[in-house]
């Protein structure tokens, strides 16, 4: 399990992407702009996209990606019974090491949520 805030976490991303933010500015922008267009709702519900992105991100191990989507997901609304599904499908995928960070994600949601508990 990950001995890091996920809060703090995404705090000092932002923080430590600020200077390539001002030096990339049409790099940023554009990433920003593909960010906004692959997660508007369409055909696939917005939070749905959220799940898959935070689903790639466990399977990618990013500790970063699950801060920002599952903090994005609280603010959708999505429900710790969708976010243990969704990790369900990421262990069945990724093994192990996504096992690991499905932790994490869940300690990231009931940290930024104030949730101690399971659907089970």
């Amino acid at each position: 399990m990950s001995t890091f805030e996920h809060q703090h976490l995404i705090n000092q991303i932002s923080t430590h992407l600020a200077p390539l933010r001002r030096s990339q500015t049409d790099t940023m922008t554009g990433f920003a702009q593909l960010s906004k267009a692959a997660m508007a709702a369409g055909s696939i519900d917005a939070k749905t996209k959220e799940l898959i992105a935070l689903a790639i991100g466990i399977t990618q191990h990013c500790s970063g990606c699950i801060g920002f989507h599952v903090k994005a997901l609280i603010k959708m609304g999505c429900t710790k019974q969708e976010l243990e599904e969704m990790l369900g499908v990421c262990v069945y995928m990724g093994g192990g090491p996504a096992l690991m960070y499905a932790s994490e994600a869940i300690a990231a949601f009931d940290a930024m949520s104030g949730s101690t508990s399971t659907s089970a």
